[in-house]
């Protein structure tokens, strides 16, 4: 499998919020065979010892095939399959496979291929065996809270700094929209950019935390104009201005694996900065005269999934979040025979040189799950079944964990990707929790 850091469909775009409906153009429906693979339960989620089984059509400009060889393999997301075989459909439907029944918690799926005139066509889907019960694999070390308390306090020690720059040709008529910069650990700074409505008053704030890769940013302009302040931020250190060549150069190489980067030392990993980076544009926005510092939501899908319950969780001053398919959760899910989070640090293609002792406990530190347990906010999460970036695995050992008020919004067959649908679900919430919560 590809390394899939920053080269997934969704990460490039996941946070240029202007794009909303990139979702879209990823359904089904845009090839002119559509290989649609069904589960045998309307909603796609079972309970324990409930038999599970899958059925096959292809479609050829919409009109069913019949008499077409597909392939098909099924078995644990992430997993070598249970069953794999080949089946000829006679019929418009048919089931591939033997009835699956268990009462592990976690995700079956079925995988079907069929070649049509010389090119391959693939379609999946994905059953949900008693999702709630899914637990962590990966430990709580006993001083986890008193390692990111004195994190915290070492940053607080650290000038902010702030700079801003106004960007003229990216502001409108009601909103300023600036390249903003402050200080961060180990002499680094953190780069974003930060809309904010031209009217005097007090605004509530919103952090916008990106997806894995290494882009520009546009910032979120149409949300400032609805009457928020929001900063949206870049996560490595460098300004988010600059032209597309630089950060694909980067991404090519410099920067290429930094989910990896130093997790043999606990104080050197990659995340340590990120997440401090968090907590420093929490400072950021409430030093604004422009914003209620009584009302700041960060917001964050796949990689900006993870930092935004990370965020959150680390830091009081955050009072709502928003999470989509967050990545970083249940990393250890491999060692233990399951599918772990995005960046997949020890599957079996990497733990020939990820899975040592130390690598293993200090990813306890920087695992989503853990900061699942602090979250006392209430939350907007949304994601399907079909995520093969992210693995449900994953992120329902995380949601599991949080005890806070929690609204899921489940559309089971999308992927790493979302529906304008759930885009629009998530504006409305974020408005109503901020401007219309009082």
């Amino acid at each position: 499998m590809k390394r899939l850091y920053f080269k997934h469909p969704i990460l490039f775009l996941v946070f240029l919020l202007t794009a909303f409906q990139f979702g879209t153009a990823q359904s089904r429906s845009n090839q002119p065979i559509q290989v649609l693979v069904s589960p045998n339960k309307a909603d796609w989620t079972y309970a324990a010892d409930e038999e599970v089984t899958f059925s096959v059509s292809v479609f050829k400009h919409q009109v069913a095939l019949n008499d077409v060889e597909v392939t098909y393999a099924i078995g644990w997301e992430k997993m070598e399959p249970l069953e794999s075989g080949s089946k000829r459909l006679r019929k418009a439907q048919e089931i591939v496979g033997s009835p699956i029944r268990t009462d592990t918690p976690g995700f079956i799926r079925c995988e079907v291929k069929v070649t049509v005139d010389g090119e391959e066509f693939r379609g999946i889907a994905t059953a949900a065996v008693t999702p709630d019960k899914i637990k962590p694999t990966q430990q709580i070390p006993d001083d986890f809270k008193d390692f990111w308390n004195t994190q915290i306090e070492a940053l607080a020690e650290v000038p902010l700094d702030a700079k801003m720059t106004l960007l003229p040709e990216k502001s409108t008529s009601t909103v300023d929209v600036y390249h903003i910069s402050f200080r961060n650990i180990q002499n680094s700074r953190v780069y974003g950019i930060l809309a904010k409505p031209k009217k005097q008053g007090k605004y509530p704030g919103v952090l916008l935390v990106p997806g894995a890769g290494i882009r520009p940013y546009a910032g979120a302009i149409a949300q400032a104009e609805k009457g928020l302040v929001t900063l949206q931020i870049g996560i490595h250190g460098i300004p988010v201005t600059h032209e597309l060549e630089l950060y694909q150069s980067l991404a090519n190489g410099a920067l290429q694996g930094y989910p990896f980067f130093n997790l043999d030392d606990v104080q050197q990993y990659y995340y340590k900065r990120v997440y401090l980076g968090c907590i420093r544009s929490v400072d950021f926005l409430v030093a604004l005269d422009d914003v209620d510092s009584n009302n700041l939501l960060v917001w964050g899908g796949s990689q900006g999934g993870a930092l935004s319950i990370v965020t959150a969780g680390l830091d009081k001053r955050i009072k709502n979040l928003v999470a989509l398919y967050p990545a970083l959760s249940d990393l250890t899910g491999y060692l233990h025979g399951r599918a772990g989070g995005w960046p997949h640090m020890f599957n079996k293609a990497n733990s020939r040189f990820m899975a040592t002792p130390e690598k293993i406990q200090n990813s306890a530190y920087y695992d989503v799950v853990n900061f699942a347990r602090l979250v006392e906010v209430p939350g907007f999460y949304t994601w399907g079944y079909n995520d093969e970036t992210c693995p449900p695995t994953s992120y329902y050992a995380a949601y599991n964990n949080i005890t806070a008020p929690k609204n899921l919004y489940l559309i089971q067959e999308t992927g790493h990707w979302t529906y304008a649908e759930q885009q629009t679900k998530i504006l409305d919430w974020v408005l109503q929790r901020t401007l219309h919560s009082n």
